[in-house]
């Protein structure tokens, strides 16, 4: 029994630009082609594919994967292993978060005032007021730091509402197309990173291609922008800086 590429896509909830392009990169090949050389996938392949989506949800990036599925050493048994192991220590952090989502719901409920170590406990050390303070002192002598200060006394909380959204939406088709394995430095993942560069631009203050390729370093090299990046999707914190530095590049 074979497939077309088409009845993978849809099994699998990938696009078909998706499987062509780990066809092209050596990651997945179909097992035959028909007389028209339209790709043919078996069971064998499926499997494959299976386990290529698997490492793409934990974050792997493709070349790892590549490599962790080629290994001549490797147990399809372990694969699984690991990748249960992984999923298991992902859930137990998504289900603190959840827990402490519904204890605040239920303290609002029955008006119950948290205090500051419960309200932030699952969010570790981070402190949101220590580090607007660090922002000021680290670029508020800067144009960009007043003009962001000037736009944003204005806005109201529909305005942060609406641009939360717009942002979070930015976010997201980033994270999919790292999540369909389409390559930083394509056009659709330039195209996007265009997009969130002048969504700063008219949102907050002026951002060169140079200021938002400097964003997208900090992006890695702050564990807490980081952090923010991966809750969105494992990786995104990488691919959104590498997306950001390859338009950057196509624009200079």
């Amino acid at each position: 029994m074979s497939y077309s590429v088409g009845q993978v896509a849809a099994f699998a909830g990938v696009t078909v630009r998706t499987l062509h392009h780990y066809d092209e990169i050596g990651l997945l090949h179909p097992g035959e082609r028909n007389h028209a050389g339209h790709r043919r996938y078996g069971d064998d392949d499926l499997d494959r594919l299976q386990q290529i989506l698997f490492y793409r949800e934990l974050g792997f990036p493709l070349d790892e994967v590549a490599a962790l599925l080629d290994d001549p050493g490797a147990d399809p048994q372990e694969h699984l292993r690991r990748q249960h192991d992984l999923l298991t220590a992902r859930i137990g952090k998504l289900q603190e978060m959840a827990e402490a989502v519904e204890h605040a719901m239920e303290a609002r409920r029955m008006n119950v005032r948290l205090t500051p170590e419960e309200k932030f406990e699952v969010f570790g050390d981070f402190d949101p007021d220590a580090y607007a303070a660090e922002a000021e002192e680290r670029w508020g002598g800067t144009d960009g730091y007043k003009e962001t200060q000037r736009r944003t006394a204005a806005y109201t909380k529909e305005d942060w509402k609406r641009l939360t959204a717009e942002f979070d939406a930015i976010h997201r088709r980033m994270a999919d197309l790292l999540a369909e394995g389409v390559p930083a430095d394509s056009e659709a993942a330039m195209d996007v990173a265009e997009e969130h560069r002048r969504f700063i631009g008219r949102s907050y203050y002026a951002c060169s291609h140079e200021t938002h390729t400097g964003l997208g370093e900090m992006y890695v090299a702050d564990e807490r922008f980081t952090a923010t990046y991966e809750a969105i999707r494992p990786g995104l914190a990488v691919y959104m800086r590498d997306a950001m530095l390859a338009n950057a590049v196509r624009h200079l």
